[in-house]
């Protein structure tokens, strides 16, 4: 998806190889982030329960925020090789707001206690951000061709 006319990083655009290798970064960021969440949503939902919701997450979650950690630099990097035309693009500005909206449904989870609470609340915004997490994947996916 390079544009070099409105490049913001030209070697990203110029290299036959780097935005294959960021794109292949911000796959390995999703899996390892979205791979530690739907675990840790299973157990919300019952699954597991062996193992406590909190056990879980002490593992899980350092995880997830190092695939997000990982996602947030390779995203940021290919979207400086063409800003204006992803900005442009109308299926990543709703990738954009999925992602505003899976944040704070997960802020609200962890404020309000979900992992403790395991409750019809907890199990709703698991569900929630299962939904919401695959919506930006398939948005993720279909930039490339609107």
């Amino acid at each position: 998806m390079p544009n070099t006319a409105f490049s913001g990083f030209t070697a990203i655009s110029a290299s036959p190889w780097a935005y294959p290798v960021l794109e292949a970064l911000h796959v390995l960021g999703i899996a390892l982030l979205v791979g530690n969440l739907v675990l840790l949503e299973l157990r919300v939902w019952g699954r597991g329960a062996a193992v406590s919701a909190p056990q879980l997450a002490r593992l899980a979650l350092p995880v997830a925020l190092a695939g997000f950690a990982l996602v947030l630099f390779s995203g940021l990097l290919m979207f400086s090789a063409a800003p204006l035309q992803l900005l442009a693009n109308r299926v990543f500005v709703w990738k954009m707001g999925l992602l505003a909206l899976v944040g704070c449904n997960a802020v609200f989870f962890h404020t309000r206690g979900g992992l403790v609470k395991l409750d019809a609340v907890a199990r709703a915004q698991a569900l929630l951000s299962v939904v919401l997490w695959c919506s930006i994947i398939a948005c993720g996916r279909w930039i490339a061709y609107v």
